[in-house]
């Protein structure tokens, strides 16, 4: 263990910032980056195709691409985070996806027709491998340095950063690829990663018994006792029980639902705006980036109402109430979007929508750190795979859809899993842990 006394030393006033904020600015810092990363390559897409000669379904198999390497590594990317911790994974796995978001603009000039698909689609894949581990690995920092009770709240904030980061994309890309091309645009949009993975690389620890700048003070306020340490040899048995555990299956299943009305808003707004609203690039830019500040908002908020819904009825009918009111207004609002008149109101409805989905961030990852504990990255990788299991369903639907200028058909899709989303979570209790006969086990 430490020596306390010399940290009290080292800082003798007490912190204005305490370390576990420090520390979650990091992780809202990677999710903000890694959402640029993503959204990027949607936006460009505009300028991409007629100068690379691609087609519109193609650009939605380089989109299913990174989704592909995003999904598949989920769970074990949460694997190896227990393993490895989060300091040196975020080191990894940030350098990856650095270097595959700088090839994109670089490739055409070594690749041409065929090879240069080709060679996008294999860059595609393994940036969503590198970040696939992003989420499952910050739900198990959040474990280490936050009271339950915190959970959902730091789990809705932090989604606020890939909201943000989603929302500044595409008028920041449009705007580059106004000013100067579409090249510039991706490469300069990634710089400032190197920045981060160095300053956590520096400052960034697994819990906080590790950290020296943590106080005796602020150790006391995460509790008497600290959480269960991550199981950093999880073994098969542990992982088979967690892909068998109900509340697992029951929380992973409907966040398949509700992603698919997140890909389908976060991926495919600006085509939307541009191709089915007739706005201009520029003009879609700016109003493409109004459903994911939307969206922002709604995770911070539904965190935070998570929080306080949890301490007031309990982990498992607090976690409950959001999804089961949000997902179906979420349902109607698409509806009313794709049957607006005025193109305006439509955005506006798109806007309301996605800021109905993302209440719920807080609720389901909360929710899986609940039942998974010490195996807690584990159990998120496995919530996440779900989650974009449910893009990889809407990505082909919608570019095949829209291809064909059947928006209409896609968002009405987008109802019936966000209903569908919602009734599912009446199967789950977050307060039965897995692997645990008692059912109370994991409540607080």
């Amino acid at each position: 263990m430490r020596d306390q006394p010399a940290a009290t030393a080292s800082f003798p006033s007490p912190q204005r910032i305490r370390v576990r904020w420090r520390i979650f600015l990091f992780l809202f810092g990677f999710g903000f980056i890694a959402y640029v990363q993503q959204r990027s390559l949607t936006v460009a897409s505009y300028r991409m195709m007629p100068d690379l000669g691609l087609t519109q379904m193609q650009i939605g198999w380089l989109e299913t691409a990174l989704l592909v390497g995003y999904t598949a590594l989920q769970f074990p990317g949460g694997v190896l985070g227990q393993r490895l911790g989060a300091r040196l994974t975020f080191v990894v796995i940030g350098l990856i996806a650095f270097l595959c978001c700088m090839v994109t603009p670089l490739a055409p000039i070594l690749l041409q027709g065929a090879a240069l698909f080709a060679g996008l689609l294999a860059v595609q894949l393994l940036l969503g491998a590198s970040q696939a581990p992003i989420f499952p690995v910050s739900s198990g920092v959040f474990e280490a340095w936050f009271t339950p009770d915190r959970w959902p709240l730091v789990q809705g904030l932090q989604s606020m950063g890939l909201g943000l980061g989603a929302s500044l994309t595409p008028p920041l890309i449009a705007w580059l690829m106004t000013a100067f091309d579409w090249r510039r645009a991706l490469a300069w949009t990634t710089l400032p990663a190197l920045l981060l993975i160095a300053w956590w690389a520096w400052y960034g620890r697994n819990s906080p018994s590790e950290h020296p700048a943590v106080s005796a003070e602020e150790l006391a306020e995460l509790g008497a006792e600290p959480p269960e340490p991550a199981d950093s040899g999880i073994s098969w048995p542990r992982m088979w029980a967690l892909m068998r555990n109900r509340d697992v299956l029951a929380l992973t299943g409907s966040y398949v639902c509700m992603n698919y009305v997140y890909y389908l808003l976060a991926n495919w707004c600006f085509l939307y705006l541009v191709q089915e609203r007739h706005f201009t690039v520029l003009e879609s830019g700016w109003l493409a980036s109004t459903p994911p500040l939307a969206a922002a908002i709604g995770a911070g908020v539904g965190g935070l109402l998570a929080s306080v819904l949890g301490r007031r009825y309990g982990v498992r009918s607090g976690l409950r109430i959001l999804p089961l009111l949000s997902l179906p207004a979420a349902g109607l609002l698409q509806f009313l979007a794709v049957d607006a008149a005025s193109p305006y109101l439509a955005v506006a409805a798109l806007a309301l929508c996605f800021a109905c989905v993302e209440l719920n961030e807080g609720p389901y990852w909360a929710a899986i750190m609940h039942v998974g504990r010490a195996d807690t990255m584990a159990a998120s990788g496995l919530l996440n795979t779900g989650g974009n299991a449910g893009g990889l369903i809407a990505t082909p639907i919608v570019a095949y859809l829209s291809g064909h200028h059947a928006w209409t058909q896609a968002f009405l899709i987008g109802t019936g899993f966000a209903v569908v989303s919602a009734a599912a979570w009446l199967l789950v209790d977050p307060t039965r842990r897995a692997g645990s006969d008692a059912s109370g086990a994991a409540a607080s």
